[in-house]
């Protein structure tokens, strides 16, 4: 693990964090990746080690991971899959296979369940000294003021922090109280039975399995996901009314799972019963507090969006904790983090709604429009398109942030097909890809990116010059030639990179800016795209901001 900041170099308090699920490890270990302690408060008194819980870890979040030295151990020890198939009845209707926009260090998703991958990031935090875990410590009330943030624990202690982040998950509704949110929404009434078996299957260890209608579960779905050590996750949509208890004392779950297993010897790891909501609190900064993860956001399984969206939450949320609290940059740049991280959940949860709307019509119109399109797709490719099993995690593009400058000659044309990302530009995660970071070494270009804003620039443009600009911008600036790092041409192919352009990366890997080169490049051109990713103290008055349809806060352009 690399850090970007030397430790001892906070001026302030430790960042309290509040929870100690994936999602509050990730953003502690990501903050000491930029020298910044962090106290992890969680009210358990240790970790509860029952059930996968999320499972599905998309290729992104891994490379997150990797960056605080987690990534490729939980790759390495979950099952990796590349194949999402989908089934009407006994009838294949189609496949998904998920593209790479670069050379990715990682496969496009991993299972492996989540009390092991809160085991190794344990494991990451007991050897980072500037993370403090805390046990059995229920906080009850919060205060800020201009300076700080105070919890009040139960037992009537208090603790001081510099900031807080609240990761402490779902059942959080006494938290958003005391913050003064909202968590809107609506909960499905339909519920779903997860069990978690151990049997041989040959064949099923390498792809995610959806099933409408089968003959198993008639009129509802199956989901199943292979899971490390021989282990698969089955999830079977039942009635509002399901007992559990009750089917298991009849024998009628040991029929359910051999219907569609076979008479094979199994044992069942874990079972559950879940009723999904989509929820989503109306604020995800409160000034010196910052909501993340189930926390903030709520949304049903069928894409693995909750997990995977958290680890963004707490990308986003360590990188611009540390630039305003190294005094890098102004307090504005917190807000964007409930500007771009809002419109991600809102995104996730507008998403994931329409594939629940597919599975469960609420109403007879679509209940008859989900029959048809199933029907036409055994035959129709124009209608498998519109067959919705759950559109799978991908990343957030930023490309209505006020932190992003916007390119015409790279105008974001939406949400691209199934398994495909958008072309690399403005708000998009940057591609990952091998390069050389010295004569001697290999690295990736993340790996650089997350140190600081990098500076991409082709071989027409002066390197010296833009060295020069942005020598006075605050935090850490990489400024690298392609041609330099680049020398197979795998990353300048994939962003499609020209030589007359720079391109700016956030410290969370996603492009803030392509500035154009010789004709147009200037000073002003690269302090402005930099001044508007990073928010630098003195940047002026920050882009006034409007509600869009869905109530995000954006920038006006």
């Amino acid at each position: 693990m690399t850090t970007a900041v030397p430790p001892g170099a906070w001026p302030a308090e430790p960042v309290l964090v509040l929870g100690a699920g994936p999602v509050g490890q990730t953003t502690a270990l990501l903050l000491a990746r930029w020298g910044v302690p962090t106290v992890v408060l969680d009210q358990r008194p240790e970790r509860d080690r029952v059930g996968s819980k999320a499972i599905c870890q998309q290729r992104d979040v891994l490379d997150v991971w990797e960056a605080v030295g987690a990534g490729r151990r939980i790759a390495d020890e979950g099952v990796t899959w590349t194949t999402a198939r989908t089934f009407h009845r006994d009838r294949e209707l189609f496949a998904v296979e998920f593209a790479d926009p670069g050379r990715s260090a990682f496969p496009p998703f991993v299972n492996i369940s989540q009390t092991r991958t809160e085991e190794i990031l344990d494991e990451r935090i007991a050897a980072e000294p500037l993370v403090d875990l805390r046990w059995d410590h229920r906080v009850v009330h919060v205060e800020q003021d201009g300076s700080g943030v105070t919890v009040r624990f139960a037992d009537d202690r208090e603790l001081r922090g510099s900031y807080l982040v609240v990761c402490a998950g779902a059942r959080s509704d006494e938290l958003r109280a005391l913050l003064g949110v909202s968590f809107d929404g609506h909960s499905f009434d339909d519920r779903f039975l997860i069990c978690d078996i151990r049997a041989d299957l040959p064949g099923w260890a390498s792809e995610r399995r959806f099933w409408f209608d089968p003959e198993w579960n008639p009129g509802r779905q199956v989901l199943i996901h292979p899971c490390p050590d021989s282990t698969f996750r089955i999830d079977w949509q039942v009635p509002a009314d399901y007992d559990l208890d009750v089917e298991v004392a009849s024998g009628a779950l040991d029929a359910r799972i051999r219907a569609i297993i076979g008479d094979r010897p199994h044992e069942i790891v874990w079972k559950s019963v879940y009723r999904f909501h989509s929820r989503v609190v109306d604020r995800m900064r409160c000034r010196r507090i910052l909501i993340a993860g189930d926390a903030a956001h709520l949304v049903s399984p069928f894409g693995a969006r909750g997990l995977n969206s958290g680890v963004g939450d707490a990308e986003n949320a360590a990188w611009k904790i540390a630039y305003v609290g190294h005094g890098w940059a102004d307090d504005e740049l917190l807000e964007s983090y409930h500007t771009e991280r809002h419109a991600a959940a809102v995104e996730n949860i507008a998403v994931t709604t329409a594939t629940m709307d597919f599975l469960v019509p609420p109403d007879e119109a679509r209940a008859r429009h989900r029959a048809e399109v199933l029907t036409r797709a055994a035959t129709d490719p124009e209608a498998r398109g519109r067959v919705d099993s759950g559109r799978l995690s991908e990343p957030f593009w930023y490309v209505d942030s006020p932190l992003t400058t916007a390119d015409p000659r790279r105008p974001f044309a939406g949400r691209p097909p199934r398994g495909q990302v958008p072309p690399a530009g403005p708000g998009v995660l940057l591609p990952d890809a091998p390069v050389r970071t010295t004569a001697t070494t290999d690295g990736r270009v993340r790996a650089l990116a997350r140190a600081g804003f990098l500076l991409l620039t082709g071989a027409d443009v002066d390197l010296a010059a833009v060295r020069e600009a942005v020598a006075a911008a605050p935090g850490p600036v990489r400024v690298l030639a392609l041609d330099e790092i680049d020398p197979d041409g795998t990353l300048t192919t994939t962003l499609a990179a020209r030589p007359d352009e720079v391109w700016v990366v956030r410290p969370d890997a996603h492009v803030a800016a392509v500035v154009a080169g010789p004709a147009h490049l200037t000073r002003d051109d690269l302090a402005a795209a930099l001044a508007r990713a990073a928010r630098p103290r003195g940047a002026g008055p920050s882009p006034t901001r409007k509600e869009n349809r869905d109530g995000v806060l954006q920038a006006t352009r």
